[in-house]
This record gives C-alpha cells, structure tokens and sequence, in this order.
C-alpha cells in the first residue's frame, strides 16, 4: 500500500471551512437537528459527490457515503462519526472521524484502489446527549433500537420534540417510532470509528494513536433535586434545620469515598457531580436553602461497578434523607451499557500501524461513543483515539493535522486490504 497518500491540504480545508460556517463565539456549536449539523451533514453530501460515492439518508437522518467494492454483496465496512457539537464546543469532536474515513477513501481511489468490500463513510446524527438526553441517539435510530418513546424528548434549548425536529429537515420520525433497521449487524464487515482523546493521556505518552479497548457505561440522573425546608438562617437552629445544600454536600463527599474505596479494591470508575444550584427566584443570603438541583454521571467499564455505585448511592441517600429531614427526587435514570470492543479488528489496526511507523497505545474510553452501540449488536468494533492537546467539549480543541494524516493513513491501508475475510 505504499501507493496510498492521504491529503491534508483536503482535511485541512474542511475543517476550516465547518469552523468558519459553525462558528458560535466562543468555539462553534452544531445542535443536533439543527442548522449547524445540517450545514456539516451538506458539506460531507458535497465532498462524497466529487468522490462518486453513492449517497442514502435514513428516516433519522443518518448519512451514508459508499464506495463500492468488487463485490458489494460481501458485508461492507462502515466507518465515522457524529457531526454534532456541544454548545460552543470544538471543531474536531466527531467530525474528524467522518472527514477521516473521507480522505481515506479518497486515497484509495487517487491511488487506483477498488477493494472486494464496500466501504460506508456513515455521519451519525445526534451524539452529543446535552441537546437530548439519549445515549447515541442516531446510531440506535440506524440499528433500530431507539424507543418509540424518545421521539417526545425536547430539545435543551427549543423545548420542541425530537419528532418535530426530524420533521423539520424532512425526516421521518414515523420510521424511526415503528423500528426499522437500516443497517443489520450481520450486513457489516466491521466498524470503525476514529475520534480526537478526549483527555491528555496521548499527549503525554508522545505517541499519535490510542487503539481502544472498551468504552465504559454508564448511569445518569440529571435532573436531580434536594428538598428540604427553607428557613432563616439566624433564627433555625441546626437540630431543626432541613438544609437542602448541607445534605447535597454530604451526598458528595460519601460517594467520593464510595469512589476512592472502589479503585482501591482494583476497580476503575468515575463519578461526577455537577450542574449545581439554588432556586435564584427563592434563595437569599439570610436563607437556610430549601432545594438544590444537581445532576450525577458515573461511568465504568464494568456494569457490575455501576450497579455497586447505585446501590451504595441509593444507601448513602437513605441514611441521609433519616439524618437531615430531607427527600432526594433524583428523577430520571438514563445510561448506556458498557463495551468490549473487538480484539481481532484492534490487532489488525496495530499491526497496521506498525506497518506503516505509527505509533500507539492502547487504552480504554471513559467517554461515550458509537463505536459502543456497534459492538453490542455484534459489530466487531473498533475506536481510534487522535492525539489532542486541550481536551474536548471546549473552544479549545485542538489536533495536529500530521497526527490526523497518521491514522487517516492506518484506516485506507486496513480498507484497501483484500484478506479481510
């Protein structure tokens, strides 16, 4: 495969360009079903036309850019990402992976390559659950796992439904409510996604590219409240007090023993706490706080971790609720299952990387991705972590173009590979 040649000069010039058109200062944000996903989803639709690849668009928006193999009826590879951001995010979160599997198959075809296989770029709707609280909203919506139900789910910021919102860019959420499957796990040859680290782990071990191991689930509650009892604050003694924020802090410091317990015993896990807040229209500074909000996510590679999490969290809050006369509402519980990703495929990427000088770890995700939703329908899987130098979710995202050539170059040369049997 020494003929293969990935274009930076390619890469680099949508980057800029999805920057330029998604700008939201500070960063750029691309809601899901909105204008900025839309304006990406078009722009790939764009490229993919000048590549000749064959383009379909499923009932929830999921895109799929093909080119086809010597023989197409072998099951096909699907490679991507989701387009979406986070409000005032990076440029490079999710949409590297879809402009990767782009300039790889471009390279294949500048370098005269037709492997037996097709190959799918596939661009993944609505990744990021800030804008809906789904778990891979679009990756479950193409294997056809999303409930019917979640088509009711608001967008954060419109408040307008799911449903509404596909109807809008010409989908049809009807399709999605009844289950239809796009892509049938035994019509894939595989699955690979590539992705910037979203941590400084690469960065700090001087190497390019992460091959993951797993990618950690999870359970959420994010529209969690405290009630108590507002008071005086001067005029309340402590034993009468049903102080909403005392009891919150108590919940936070037990489960971060709970946590350092657990990675003491071999286990690895992370809990978060955040989103923390009092009512303005009813909080004052000479006020025993009567309700605070907050929102919890744990995450771990193990379920049988996050079940002892929950079940010591469900403790904690008993013993709390008895101490200091409140009552938890921790509301909605939503999650993701964990993910063993697939040994054989990651081998193939690592002896491909040798192959070609790339150096790499390995490592597991505590991130969620949806190389996930793949592998536990069966899909050997695989995800590949980009070397970034500021983290992800932020204005300040960054990855080296030279890195993204590197794993760019690992993917064509796995594709145009014909012993992938």
């Amino acid at each position: 495969m020494t003929d293969l040649a990935i274009d930076g000069a390619f890469a680099e010039r949508l980057f800029d360009e999805l920057a330029a058109r998604t700008t939201d200062a500070p960063g750029i944000t691309r809601a899901s079903y909105g204008d900025g996903e839309q304006i990406a989803h078009d722009m790939m639709k764009r490229e993919a036309k000048t590549l000749g690849l064959a383009e379909r668009v499923d009932p929830a928006g999921n895109l799929y850019l093909t080119y086809a193999g010597r023989d197409p009826a072998l099951p096909c590879w699907v490679v991507g990402s989701h387009l979406d951001s986070v409000p005032h995010g990076g440029n490079f979160d999710g949409a590297a992976g879809v402009i990767a599997g782009l300039a790889a198959v471009r390279a294949l075809i500048d370098a005269g390559i037709r492997p037996r296989r097709s190959i799918t770029v596939m661009a993944i709707r609505a990744e990021e659950s800030n804008w809906f609280p789904l778990s891979y909203l679009g990756s479950r919506a193409a294997l056809g796992l999303l409930p019917k139900e979640s088509l009711a789910t608001p967008r954060s910021d419109t408040g307008i439904a799911l449903r509404e919102h596909m109807a809008m860019l010409g989908l049809d959420p009807g399709r999605v409510g009844a289950g239809q499957v796009h892509l049938k796990p035994n019509a894939l040859h595989g699955f690979i996604e590539l992705h910037i680290e979203q941590g400084p782990v690469l960065e700090a071990a001087d190497v390019p590219i992460g091959l993951v191991t797993g990618i950690a689930g999870s359970f959420r509650y994010r529209n969690a409240r405290v009630l108590g009892a507002w008071g005086h604050s001067g005029a309340v003694p402590r034993s009468h007090r049903h102080d909403a924020v005392f009891a919150l802090a108590y919940l936070i410091t037990a489960l971060d023993a709970l946590w350092a317990t657990l990675l003491a015993q071999g286990e690895t896990a992370t809990i978060t706490v955040g989103e923390i807040g009092t009512d303005p229209a009813l909080h004052g500074f000479s006020k025993v706080p009567g309700e605070v909000a907050f929102c919890l996510d744990v995450r771990s590679l193990s379920p049988t971790c996050l079940d002892r999490i929950h079940a010591g969290l469900i403790e904690i809050v008993t013993h709390i609720e008895a101490e200091r006369g409140v009552r938890f509402a921790l509301g909605e519980r939503t999650g993701s299952a964990p993910a063993r990703l697939d040994d054989g495929l990651r081998a193939k990427l690592a002896a491909t990387a040798g192959g070609r000088g790339a150096g790499f770890v390995e490592m597991a995700s505590g991130a969620g991705h949806d190389t996930a939703v793949f592998a536990n329908a069966g899909v050997p899987s695989a995800l590949v972590f980009l070397r970034n130098q500021n983290g992800s979710h932020n204005p300040d995202e960054a990855m080296r173009i030279e890195d993204f050539a590197v794993a760019a170059d690992m993917l064509a040369s796995l594709l145009a590979r014909d012993d992938n049997e």
